[in-house]
């Protein structure tokens, strides 16, 4: 690790606004604490940022001492890339401020807000925007890699809903980029990452939602193929509204979970509805009717589903994700069958997402090649004890293996951790890559922000 002296750690307190944290710092323990307790990196210094200055300087200290520079916003990421070993982090999370204009339909968010701090200023307002799945999930990294939530299929991916955004570029200078300014740099932003600057705030646009609804049915997992099989055919007619998913876990100690399904592999049926809860009974009537062992069925207001189903922090996490063009009866059988190796019991899960209605109607320009699988499988991996880690990976990667039949290659970033350049690639789009490729070049020709599904610059 890069060890700073008192004078450069002093010259970048003086008239810093937030808080600068070196190791002997009482509180940098915690600060560096990501989800995924698997990374471990010990920064030089950690930056704290209270707004735009605070970026701007903390870029350019980082650039002056030639320290590697990592960008934490919700510090989700499963990748890690929120830390670096010895170089330098830049803090957003105290940058979390939500600013709803009702009438226009729009909130402006803090580059270091979480999904909560979001849903939680628009839904006074009974408006929303597309979120993670989670309440924990930074706003900022979720929408510049694309965006995929419940809502994606009334209200299209995040990304379709961003407006405009401010970056600290890595000359330091503060850009606002929207379809008028900025273009290019406006137009990767919408999909590629965080590989251009440091995003210190985003505009998005809202939408009515007073209340929406939420059913997690429970069977045995030998009941999977039959009920992923009933849930298929009926998301291939499904109105806009329905989202949700198959998704394999262990049944947890709750009132509506059957004594024989707590602490063992369970299949769910997860459906959301954006809508109130008697239209949702009168649309999922068929899914309602499959005969299922537990279930909790409610009607919530959209910032409580965000939070029904948020991960446990402190977890060693593996994550990854195959698209698919199509999923036959054999790729059902195999995603079922591949269930029974998850560590379990554990948060693990094992999940299919349907995608379809407005993110397969959504902007077609975007480099969010994706968007136009139907299915997506998404083994999700927690566990505590390292010696599970080989076990929990290789679940994760024999998943892919089985689906790559009915692969479309596209990748989501934000659903995978490093897997290798062409995976990165392939997140994007070759073409799309090549035109981001030249927009790096035009406003990070160093590769500083490089922590990321990483695009190099090329003129």
């Amino acid at each position: 690790m890069t060890v700073l002296g008192e004078t450069a750690v002093a010259d970048l307190r003086t008239g810093f606004a937030g808080s600068v944290l070196t190791p002997e710092d009482p509180a940098y323990a915690d600060a560096r604490v990501l989800f995924n307790s698997m990374i471990t990196k010990r920064p030089s210094v950690i930056a704290q940022c209270a707004g735009g200055a605070d970026v701007a300087r903390a870029v350019a200290f980082g650039r002056e001492l030639g320290l590697e520079i990592a960008v934490r916003g919700g510090g989700h990421g499963v990748a890690g890339t929120a830390l670096t070993d010895g170089g330098i982090v830049i803090d957003l999370r105290r940058m979390n401020a939500v600013t709803v204009d009702p009438a226009k339909r729009t909130a402006r968010i803090g580059g270091g807000a979480t999904m909560s701090h979001l849903d939680r200023a628009t839904q006074p307002f009974d408006l929303a925007t597309t979120g993670g799945r989670v309440s924990t999930t930074g706003v900022g990294g979720f929408t510049l890699g694309g965006g995929s939530g419940w809502l994606e299929r009334k209200f299209g991916l995040a990304c379709d809903n961003l407006l405009a955004a401010e970056v600290v570029t890595a000359d330091g200078n503060t850009v606002v980029c929207s379809e008028e300014s900025h273009p290019e740099l406006f137009w990767a932003l919408h999909g590629g990452g965080g590989n251009f600057g440091v995003v210190t705030s985003l505009t998005l646009r809202l939408h009515p939602l007073p209340t929406a609804a939420v059913a997690l049915l429970l069977w045995r997992p030998e009941a999977g193929p039959e009920v992923t099989r009933a849930y298929r055919d009926f998301m291939e007619n499904a109105p806009e509204e329905v989202g949700g998913g198959i998704i394999y876990l262990t049944g947890p100690a709750e009132p509506f979970v059957p004594a024989h399904l707590v602490n063992s592999l369970a299949c769910a049926m997860l459906i959301t509805y954006a809508g109130e809860l008697t239209r949702a009974r009168q649309v999922l009537g068929p899914l309602l009717s499959l005969g299922h062992e537990g279930e909790l069925i409610a009607e919530v207001p959209y910032a409580e589903l965000q939070c029904m189903f948020d991960d446990p922090p402190g977890y060693r996490n593996y994550w990854s994700a195959e698209h698919l063009d199509e999923l036959p009866d054999k790729a059902v059988d195999l995603f079922c069958a591949r269930a029974r190796d998850m560590v379990c019991p554990s948060p693990s899960q094992h999940v299919l997402f349907p995608y379809g209605g407005a993110v397969a109607s959504g902007p077609s320009g975007y480099p969010v090649p994706w968007r136009r699988a139907p299915w997506v499988v998404h083994p999700l991996g927690l566990w505590t004890e390292p010696e599970d880690d080989d076990r929990g990976i290789r679940w994760a990667r024999d998943l892919r293996a089985d689906m790559k039949p009915w692969s479309t290659g596209a990748v989501y970033s934000n659903f995978i951790g490093q897997e290798g350049r062409e995976r990165v690639v392939a997140g994007y789009g070759l073409e799309n890559y090549r035109r981001l490729a030249k927009v790096k070049a035009a406003y990070d020709p160093d590769n500083v922000f490089h922590l990321n599904p990483n695009i190099r610059p090329e003129k």
